[in-house]
């Protein structure tokens, strides 16, 4: 057996025993995902699992209906249980990008309620993402990447590089699509994927991808083990809906903060940035008797009587 098989197939099985149920992979007929959608028919038929093939066409490119339809035929020869392609429509806010990310999410949400859905995200996947959340500045839980586990999402390939699912595919006889988008230099991740992340490579002589990686991990384990701590002050400090300042006030800010996002999504706020916490953070460290805090989603956070709570804004 080719090496890039084996380990494509090992990256699977040992995510394997995670996934409970149902399993649909999502394919778009790159190189990451085809070689996703071979190794867990293979791994997961042994386990006496039903594997699902699910194609998001975006129809944002001339002949993408002709991509999706020649993704599926090599998901069925491949031997899936169930190949769907699913049309989406993509608009929105936050730019082509983001209204594609949403659309796709939500349509595999859709297709496949109750499944652990597979995305063929790779390590090189993730030192792009590591190195966006740094230049965004948007703090440690962006910089800890993305989590091989986060229901209902599986992502055994994060620790492969991108240059062992294009052997996988080679080897297995596989035909890959190469969007086009991912060679646009006006997308920001294009540029990191051929220019920063080369560039790094060349001056810290390698191991950058890698690197990555690992720092991205270690940052979730840290990350874990404080929104642990977290999740137990909040009970804590809980006054019904409310929570008590006096005792959240003792707490270090990076823990209070924390606590205040956790309430906060609780609450039903939404795409909390950092600049909003350390608003709500201020009721308690900087009181001055100051109004409420407007949050995404039409909410107010205020203070009153020694109790933080939320409420719809005006």
């Amino acid at each position: 057996m080719h090496t890039a098989i084996a380990e494509t197939r090992l990256a699977v099985r040992r995510l394997l025993p995670e996934l409970v149920g149902e399993l649909a992979v999502a394919v778009s007929g790159g190189a990451d995902s085809l070689a996703l959608a071979a190794a867990v028919e293979h791994v997961a038929h042994k386990n006496g699992q039903t594997v699902h093939g699910l194609i998001v066409d975006h129809g944002l490119q001339p002949g993408s209906a002709e991509v999706a339809a020649r993704t599926a035929e090599q998901l069925h020869r491949l031997g899936l249980d169930h190949v769907r392609v699913l049309t989406v429509t993509v608009d929105g806010r936050g730019g082509p990008e983001a209204a594609a990310r949403r659309a796709r999410y939500s349509a595999l949400r859709e297709a496949a309620p109750g499944a652990w859905v597979l995305l063929g995200h790779t390590r090189d996947d993730q030192a792009e993402t590591v190195l966006l959340g740094l230049g965004r500045g948007s703090g440690a839980r962006s910089i800890a990447g993305m989590r091989a586990l986060d229901t209902p999402w599986a992502r055994p390939f994060l620790d492969l590089p991108r240059t062992t699912t294009r052997a996988a595919c080679a080897a297995l006889g596989l035909t890959t699509w190469d969007d086009p988008h991912n060679e646009d230099p006006k997308y920001t991740r294009v540029r990191l994927r051929h220019e920063v992340l080369p560039l790094l490579e060349d001056v810290l002589q390698g191991g950058v991808a890698a690197a990555l990686a690992r720092t991205a991990a270690q940052l979730r384990e840290d990350s874990d083990a404080l929104d642990a701590v977290a999740a137990e002050l909040l009970e804590r400090t809980r006054a019904g809906t409310e929570l008590n300042v006096t005792l959240l006030s003792g707490a270090p800010a990076a823990l209070r903060r924390r606590v205040l996002r956790r309430w906060l999504l609780e609450a039903g706020a939404a795409e909390l940035t950092d600049a909003h916490l350390r608003s709500v953070d201020a009721l308690i460290a900087e009181w001055r008797g100051q109004g409420g805090v407007w949050l995404p989603g039409g909410l107010e956070a205020g203070r009153a009587h020694g109790r933080l709570r939320v409420k719809r804004a005006p």
